[in-house]
């Protein structure tokens, strides 16, 4: 009896789980050198010759062309991380991979899955509570988040600027978005240019669109702007039948020339005479409205996508409007100041001020396209991570100290279980060892040698990190020397990889139609 596909491909028992662990841990261990202040970089080249570089966990994970579902899961783990906190997301790959390891080690001992998942378990819910016991006491203000930036931005590439000058303006725009309501962390953009030092990386009370004036008599700068944002094509109406006019005389062609300019007029003079300063709309001006407009004194930005015109709307108060009939001043939104600026061969509207100090935006320099893409990722994900500690209000110790904290808890929990599944607990603590381990294999020092100091040090001092400054690496306590993660960073990495990692291991038939 055939039940399925002569075609299909089916791996079962220990050779499934095998084949699975075996991607996951080829996945994670492909981002390990990443992780840290001496991490390295990787150079990724896709098939059309792009080339990325990055230590991002992330954006390398999805940027390696991954077939494996296995493998696929602890991509979906960056995923997550990258979503619900920013950071992350190489520690919670490489925790995946270790617990992997470590359940193949048990399973190869006859230490039936199901019990691996539930040790699994048990075990991350006393990390939960280690993570907590590490939160800092004192309360989160400005240099604690400031540190929190720069712990997250220190080894990735960010140019000539060091992570301490950028944590500044990350800093600054959070602080600037955050309400009553909670941190608007969408309110904050980021936006590249490239053409000069990543020195003049600022802040902008506004945000910036990669659009230029419709017309070259156009003002380069309005304040005090009144906004109109238009979904109207001002230019002659055409019709959707493909009909054709005949014109028999002289006087025709007159009387259809002078219908169509004053067609054109028409629109000149609703826009102009509606109060409006400037005006961004998602479709064309033609040449000789724009010439009228530019006369009198409005700027105009023609062809917008619908993102940039909901991000105007959203940063103006401007309402959309889909007839230049119904547009009135109550649609208009407010800016302080509009101005062009030019670059190399780009033209950027910067839109700062009164209703558009909502959002700010950190405008990104850099030299070439590879620094300001990861200047980009570097300060997005500081930008997350700020806005994450500001709303919970808990920072735990960086530097490997909250894994060797977790993994000593652990280990002092587990001799309290009975059975088997103590083995998996403990298990898990050897795999949370990984992080400590691997920042010590970074900065050129014995795993082994490092990792015993540190837990010597965390029994003696309560906190213990590996402290990476300049050429020096020192074991000491990461609060003293701004080393700080939140905590939600260190719970969403626990959590994520041990769902992936039990949810892996518990597979032992896998079934591949060709």
């Amino acid at each position: 009896m055939f039940i399925m596909s002569e075609d299909s491909q089916r791996t079962q028992g220990r050779d499934a789980q095998s084949s699975n662990i075996m991607a996951g841990k080829a996945v994670a261990e492909s981002v390990r050198t990443t992780l840290g202040p001496r991490g390295m970089d990787k150079m990724l080249v896709d098939s059309g010759g792009d080339v990325v570089i990055t230590n991002d966990g992330a954006t390398i994970l999805n940027e390696m062309d991954i077939e494996h579902p296995a493998a696929q899961m602890i991509v979906e783990v960056s995923d997550s991380q990258e979503e619900e906190v920013g950071d992350g997301t190489t520690t919670a790959a490489v925790l995946a991979g270790n617990l992997l390891g470590e359940a193949e080690d048990l399973i190869e001992q006859d230490v039936h899955a199901t019990t691996i998942v539930e040790g699994y378990h048990e075990a991350a819910d006393i990390a939960l509570e280690a993570i907590a016991e590490q939160v800092n006491e004192a309360d989160v203000d400005d240099e604690i988040l400031r540190q929190v930036a720069e712990s997250s931005m220190t080894g990735k590439g960010t140019g000539g600027l060091t992570a301490a000058s950028l944590a500044e303006t990350v800093v600054e725009a959070i602080r600037h978005v955050d309400t009553d309501a909670g941190v608007a962390r969408d309110n904050v953009t980021v936006h590249t240019q490239i053409g000069a030092s990543s020195n003049a990386t600022e802040l902008v009370p506004g945000i910036i669109v990669d659009e230029e004036p419709a017309h070259d008599g156009m003002p380069s700068e309005v304040e005090d702007a009144s906004i109109a944002i238009l979904d109207v094509e001002l230019g002659v109406r055409t019709g959707d039948v493909d009909a054709e006019y005949a014109i028999d005389s002289i006087d025709q062609l007159n009387a259809a020339i002078d219908a169509e300019e004053g067609e054109l007029e028409g629109y000149a003079e609703t826009v102009a005479e509606s109060g409006a300063d400037v005006v961004f709309t998602t479709e064309d001006v033609n040449d000789r409205v724009a010439n009228a407009l530019a006369n009198e004194g409005v700027l105009v930005f023609e062809g917008l996508g619908d993102s940039d015109a909901r991000q105007v709307a959203s940063a103006t108060g401007a309402r959309r409007v889909g007839d230049l009939d119904d547009l009135e001043e109550s649609d208009f939104g407010s800016a302080d100041r509009i101005h062009t600026e030019t670059y190399g061969d780009d033209d950027l509207a910067f839109v700062e001020g009164g209703a558009a100090a909502e959002t700010v935006t950190v405008f990104v320099r850099g030299g070439t396209e590879h620094i300001v893409d990861e200047l980009e990722r570097a300060i997005g994900d500081a930008l997350d991570v700020v806005a994450t500690a500001l709303e919970s209000g808990e920072v735990v110790p960086g530097a490997g100290a909250t894994e060797i904290a977790i993994a000593d808890k652990i280990r002092e929990e587990a001799a309290g279980i009975e059975g088997r599944k103590q083995l998996a607990v403990t298990a898990f603590a050897d795999a949370v060892d990984i992080i400590p381990r691997t920042l010590a294999a970074n900065t050129g020092r014995d795993p082994i040698d490092v990792l015993v100091d540190l837990r010597a040090a965390h029994e003696s001092e309560g906190r213990a990190g590996l402290i990476t400054s300049g050429d020096e690496v020192t074991i000491d306590d990461p609060f003293e020397h701004g080393v700080v993660d939140p905590a939600d960073v260190k719970r969403e990495a626990v959590e994520s990889a041990t769902e992936a990692a039990t949810m892996i291991a518990r597979i032992d038939d896998v079934i591949a139609a060709e």
